[in-house]
């Protein structure tokens, strides 16, 4: 979802968005030799959009080299990685490294296709906890995070004054609610985000969700019923647009940046959009129903080593996936990549960069994983029946409360 990239399973793939393949180089072979009698890894990524040339490329093939191989990256859309790994994995010819969207990582575990850490003895131990919790699956983690991204509320200075709101009285649900009113009232757009019917949707609506004190294990509960509530009346009072049930992240941030609106749910990745933007903006973690910050997913992609035929390639593929994630290459990739890093001397070094970044780090810092609570393979199936209630919601065709009653009930059928 743009860095957060869509979560894809195969079992869900014409559900789930997907794309076409794009390969950044060529070749998919686990063995043999490359030039210079070097033997030849195989990683594959979700980063189609980098070429050769590209820094991200360098540094994985810098890392080959140092662990005395030649790297043959592909790089696919997330979609489409999920299924090549998942067959890949079903035929016994797995890349030596895949770099995945952390939700897939359950998938591609509960399949068969990963060796866990415990496996392979890949350190695991100056990972942000809650970060490592997204590749965590009945107690064993099946990789590293290469970073994290989440969400916040970017908001408009110029706008929230001309309105006569003051942010810092913004705590819960009610004040939040309030201050939208105050905007409309000056005659001001409120907020947008993304309600699309795919797992941007529901990756937008789940701080709300989680911020009601909600459980993805019942969708119906009051607290669930609450969240879609909120976002139904926002749009119904006018302090929302009715553009937001189609919306992407990319599109609801098109129309923060026209300025007209008070706030933009949105991630790390709009820093840079939002300085071509000129807009004088803050962030504002979003609140809780009741006060405090509410739980945000995390989004970004886990390092995993596949299952192998031959072990004895684990020890290299440790050596590449330690290399990529080592302190000083986490600070180059992430800040590439628009990622907040997954240990805290990484996130030292990116926020002595980039100031800005702070408000992200803490953000990241109270962030959850989607398939956390030991959801793994249950979670896309609830994630697709929540957010069709919440369109559904939205649109007015069915009430909250009936919306996400069928929502449960559907969602139970399905993980049975």
């Amino acid at each position: 979802m743009t860095k957060t990239k869509i979560l894809a399973a195969a079992v869900l793939a014409a559900a789930l968005a997907g794309g076409a393949t794009a390969c950044s180089t060529s070749g998919t072979s686990n063995a043999g030799a490359s030039a210079g009698g070097r033997a030849a890894y195989t990683f594959w990524d979700p980063y189609p959009q980098f070429d050769e040339s590209a820094a991200w490329t360098k540094l994985v093939e810098q890392c080959g080299q140092q662990a005395g191989v030649t790297i043959k990256r592909t790089g696919y859309d997330t979609t489409d990685l999920t299924n090549k790994a998942l067959l890949a994995g079903q035929q016994g010819n797995s890349a030596d490294l895949l770099l995945v969207d952390n939700p897939v990582v359950s998938t591609l575990a509960q399949a068969g296709v990963l060796t866990s850490t415990d496996d392979t003895k890949l350190d695991t131990s100056a990972i942000q906890q809650n970060i490592l919790q997204a590749g965590v699956l009945d107690g064993k983690a099946y990789g590293v995070p290469i970073g994290a991204n989440t969400l916040a509320l970017y908001y408009n200075k110029n706008v929230l004054a001309q309105a006569g709101v003051d942010v810092s009285t913004i705590k819960d649900w009610k004040s939040f609610t309030d201050a939208l009113a105050k905007v409309k009232a000056a005659g001001k757009k409120g907020i947008t985000f993304s309600a699309i019917g795919t797992e941007e949707g529901s990756f937008q609506f789940l701080p709300w969700f989680w911020g009601s004190g909600a459980s993805l294990k019942q969708l119906d509960s009051s607290q669930g019923v609450d969240a879609v509530s909120l976002w139904a009346g926002w749009i119904k009072n006018g302090y929302a647009p009715n553009s937001v049930i189609n919306n992407t992240q990319t599109t609801s941030w098109q129309e923060f940046a026209t300025g007209d609106f008070a706030f933009g749910e949105n991630g790390t990745w709009q820093l840079d959009n939002v300085k071509k933007a000129g807009i004088d903006y803050g962030i504002l973690a979003i609140p809780g129903a009741n006060g405090g910050s509410a739980a945000v997913p995390t989004g970004g992609e886990f390092m995993t080593i596949p299952v192998q035929k031959d072990t004895a390639r684990y020890a290299t593929s440790v050596k590449i996936a330690q290399c990529l994630t080592s302190t000083t290459n986490l600070v180059t990739t992430d800040n590439t990549l628009s990622y907040v890093a997954p240990t805290k001397d990484a996130q030292a070094q990116q926020v002595s960069q980039k100031a800005e970044l702070k408000p992200w780090v803490d953000a990241v810092a109270a962030a959850k994983g989607r398939t956390s609570d030991n959801l793994g393979t249950n979670y896309p199936k609830i994630s697709q029946q929540m957010w069709g209630a919440v369109q559904n919601a939205l649109s007015g065709s069915q009430s909250p409360q009936a919306a996400m009653q069928a929502a449960q009930s559907a969602a139970a059928a399905a993980t049975k």
